[in-house]
């Protein structure tokens, strides 16, 4: 089975190549695509990230995923120098760049714990798969920043996340704490692969924010793997990620 819906404001599918599959599970991952949305999204006026900006929620009285989230995101900011940080020009708060992988994460392992051990889970280009080990591997691209009608790269996987951080779609909507003011010129694509989607998006994230020192700090992060296209459509690699890459 696989569907697609709008939430998010961005496309998100989800695909389960399992016996086990019924639309009730699928509306059940889409409601909780829906949940994150109506919590966390700065667009949406009674959201609750949206009322603890405008000071009408007391820190105590955070729900326990809002919580988590602000957990996760200190640590982030902690782990990337800086690079990574909610806090946004004029003190607002905006979780987004953590969020989605969260999400999709925490949906894949609904999934699992539904018993399905085959699954997809995509939003706006951020995945989780997982395949059971008799089963053939996920098989996904990398989108041509310059050409996004094709692929640069092939990639097989099978129980990993992957994330990409670029500005050819949506322009320059990535924030550099440090920088401001700052356009990123030099890179246009930043892909990580991880052990999961929440640890590839994070990273990918903040790494983009650092420009072209970005994949040295993938290269440098256990378990992770990087490819990162600059402006003159030259790529580099981390030191494993050819172990994905099927062509």
């Amino acid at each position: 089975m696989k569907e697609t819906r709008i939430l998010m404001d961005m496309p998100v599918t989800v695909e389960i190549r399992d016996e086990a599959a019924d639309q009730g599970l699928i509306d059940e991952i889409f409601d909780y695509f829906q949940y994150v949305d109506d919590t966390f999204s700065v667009f949406k006026e009674n959201s609750e990230i949206s009322r603890i900006n405008r000071g009408e929620i007391k820190k105590e009285d955070y729900s326990p995923d809002m919580k988590t989230i602000f957990r996760l995101a200190e640590e982030t900011k902690r782990q990337t120098s800086g690079y990574f940080d909610i806090q946004k020009p004029k003190g607002i708060l905006d979780p987004s760049g953590i969020v989605k992988g969260w999400a999709i994460w925490q949906a894949s392992k609904l999934l699992n714990l539904a018993g399905i051990k085959d699954s997809y889970v995509e939003a706006g280009g951020d995945i989780q798969v997982t395949r059971k080990s008799n089963s053939d591997p996920w098989i996904i691209g990398i989108r041509n920043p310059f050409n996004i009608n094709e692929n640069v790269k092939i990639l097989s996987l099978r129980n990993e996340g992957i994330a990409t951080s670029g500005t050819y779609i949506r322009g320059q909507h990535i924030y550099n704490p440090h920088k401001p003011k700052e356009t990123f010129e030099e890179i246009v694509s930043l892909t990580v692969i991880g052990p999961n989607v929440y640890e590839a998006d994070r990273f990918a994230t903040a790494a983009f924010a650092m420009g072209k020192e970005g994949i040295h700090f993938i290269e440098k992060q256990e378990g992770l793997e990087g490819y990162a296209i600059d402006s003159k459509g030259i790529a580099t690699m981390t030191t494993n990620f050819n172990r994905y890459v099927k062509s």
